[in-house]
């Protein structure tokens, strides 16, 4: 049965499948020999490969960490803390590298529809700034003696 991590690459290698009607080692090759060809799919191979990459370090940085917490007694010091802590950071850095080829893969996203995507910013536009934008005018007052001022 496959881990979390190979059903995450599995579907989202599925679904850049399904985007672009090829195998992605098709894609990769298609990409190699035409990069500028389809910006989408560069960025796309591009992120898929540093999401592959961040899985490998996962998967190194788990069997480090299983390794240590495998022996008997248990040693629960820095060291072991700091291979729980690459773990973590690991998985940040697989999660978002994951999160980036999702984006990409979206037709929906909201920097993908162009501007006013947003729902509020056609609402704002006709509204005009939200604050003073123009420097305010200064009050004229007729100068006058100080209160406790000496001469």
């Amino acid at each position: 049965m496959p881990d979390d991590a190979d059903d995450v690459m599995g579907v989202i290698t599925q679904q850049i499948e399904a985007r672009f009607q090829m195998s992605l080692p098709e894609l990769r090759q298609a990409v190699a020999t035409a990069p500028h060809a389809n910006e989408q799919a560069t960025e796309v191979v591009y992120w898929h490969g540093l999401l592959a990459q961040a899985q490998v370090a996962l998967e190194r940085c788990e069997d480090d960490l299983v390794a240590v917490l495998s022996q008997d007694p248990v040693p629960l010091d820095d060291p072991v803390m700091d291979l729980a802590h690459r773990v973590n950071a690991a998985v940040t850095a697989r999660d978002g590298r994951a999160m980036v080829v999702r984006f990409l893969l979206d037709p929906a996203a909201l920097s993908k529809r162009g501007p006013g995507a947003w729902r509020g910013a056609t609402v704002a536009a006709g509204r005009g700034p939200a604050l003073q934008t123009s420097a305010p005018t200064r009050p004229s007052t007729a100068a006058g003696p100080v209160r406790g001022a000496t001469r």
